[in-house]
């Protein structure tokens, strides 16, 4: 078991993950109670999509039949500069280049492919963000990082700027444990979130987030917020900019997330005067596909009050 544990972990490096590890698949008997509290309190807002499925997100054996672990990698997107637009648009740094579900959905299709090559008979699925699946929980439980009270995935050696993907197979592989947590005394995130999101340690209210403003909110902004969207038109990065541990962050190698540096500095009129055949070529590829052209002119509207 250790050996091909081992064989996967360099494998997965030469594809270009920066971390993997491995846990036991297992229903996640803790997180239960905190995912249920966190749905009757509507912190998803109108995520219908994170009610649906319960028993599968905890429990991985029920989306792979016979699962025995998971194999959790994380794929670096920290970015070589910041990239703002001259009045001041922001838009998060994952989505400066092509969208992750496909650059990192090839990475691991590979890597499932070359266990199955090498290692045997061995059945299961990848997951980029795409199924209801605890990424974050599962990415601790294997020893990558832990849970930080921004809710995000911390890395000791290289911060938070990673995307999460899993590879749910019936190989009995050697698990990791989890690590300890390093926030300490640290507020920093729960102090600089424009919206107070956070709404305690390890909580945050996804209703209140400008990320899900921007991107998974299909109404209008209320009025409430416009003064505190601090020029972000899709995403926002400031709990992970503001953590202290993101400091060991280091710059992607990944070429597809180049950014597109016209699409990332257009002004705020040159967003409301675009037609849709033009964001359709500039964004193509992009996760700005997610708002839409519609969704992030109402963004750039939102910021202007």
């Amino acid at each position: 078991m250790l050996n091909y544990s081992e064989q996967i972990k360099t494998k997965a490096k030469s594809i270009g993950f920066s971390f993997c590890g491995v846990s036991k698949a297992e229903y996640l008997e803790d997180e239960a109670p905190r995912l249920e509290a966190w749905l009757n309190k509507n912190m998803h807002g109108e995520m219908a999509y994170m009610a649906n499925h319960f028993d599968k997100r905890l429990d991985p054996r029920l989306l792979v039949p016979g699962a025995k672990s998971v194999v959790s990698l994380l794929y670096n997107y920290f970015p070589e500069r910041k990239t703002d637009s001259d009045e001041g648009l922001k838009i998060s740094t994952y989505a400066y280049g092509d969208d992750y579900h496909l650059v990192v959905k090839e990475k691991l299709k590979s890597l499932l492919n070359w266990i199955q090559e090498n290692i045997g008979e061995v059945h299961g699925r990848a997951f980029v963000d795409s199924a209801p699946v605890l990424e974050k929980v599962w990415a601790a439980k294997s020893g990558m990082g832990w849970i930080g009270k921004n809710a995000n995935l911390i890395n000791k050696q290289q911060g938070s700027f990673f995307f999460l993907a899993e590879l749910v197979l019936d190989l009995e592989l050697e698990p990791d444990g989890p690590i300890k947590d390093y926030c300490g005394t640290c507020t920093a995130c729960i102090d600089e979130c424009p919206t107070d999101a956070i709404v305690e340690p390890y909580v945050v209210d996804g209703s209140k987030c400008i990320s899900y403003f921007t991107i998974e909110l299909k109404k209008e902004i209320s009025s409430e917020f416009h003064e505190k969207m601090d020029d972000w038109v899709f995403g926002c990065d400031v709990c992970q900019d503001v953590c202290p541990w993101n400091r060991f962050s280091r710059p992607h190698q990944e070429p597809r997330f180049t950014p597109n540096e016209k699409l990332l500095t257009l002004s705020r009129n040159e967003w409301l005067e675009m037609t849709e055949d033009v964001f359709e070529v500039m964004a193509k590829h992009s996760s700005l596909t997610r708002a839409g052209l519609s969704g992030m002119k109402r963004n750039v509207i939102a910021t202007r009050s």
